[in-house]
């Protein structure tokens, strides 16, 4: 199993690639505000606010990103980047990039409204974006607000990557 450094590595070396030639670009955070660490893709968005370009859209979809989805259209975007909190099988806090393909393979990565998949297919008919999503391993997900220690040090570490990697 590698170390929290060597997959620090791994997923700033897979997302720096996968912003290559990124120009505008939307990141999504999206989570039940109310299932402690599902919320994750939400606070990362927040911390971003204010530190980032205007070529950069940050959008706190919470549990219903397909709200949003009239509004990336315009923006139009060369990168949509969602964030969400879910089940990989690796330690908490872990974060793996996957991309629109993998999605509808996996049908059972998210557990929101729309099925991420439906979304990530609508937005590949109506945009030419490059579209993936960030999943953070969750360490708890039950009812209540705030994120677990080990999510809190993740959001905080991706958030500065992002910051760094973002147009």
């Amino acid at each position: 199993m590698p170390n929290s450094e060597e997959q620090t590595v791994e997923i700033e070396s897979s997302l720096q690639d996968w912003f290559s030639g990124a120009e505008k670009v939307v990141v999504a955070g999206i989570g039940n505000p109310f299932r402690k660490d599902d919320c994750v893709g939400v606070e990362i968005v927040r911390k971003l606010k204010g530190k980032v370009s205007k070529n950069v859209y940050l959008i706190e979809a919470e549990t219903i990103p397909e709200s949003y989805m009239q509004q990336i259209v315009v923006f139009k975007p060369s990168h949509i980047l969602l964030i969400d909190a879910g089940i990989i099988n690796k330690p908490p806090g872990t974060a793996q990039l996957a991309d629109s393909n993998q999605l509808i393979r996996k049908t059972s990565i998210s557990t929101h409204t729309l099925p991420l998949r439906i979304f990530c297919d609508y937005l590949t008919q109506t945009t030419t974006a490059k579209i993936a999503l960030l999943v953070i391993q969750p360490m708890d997900a039950s009812f209540g607000e705030g994120l677990t220690p080990a999510l809190k040090q993740a959001a905080k570490n991706l958030t500065n990557l992002l910051r760094k990697l973002l147009p």
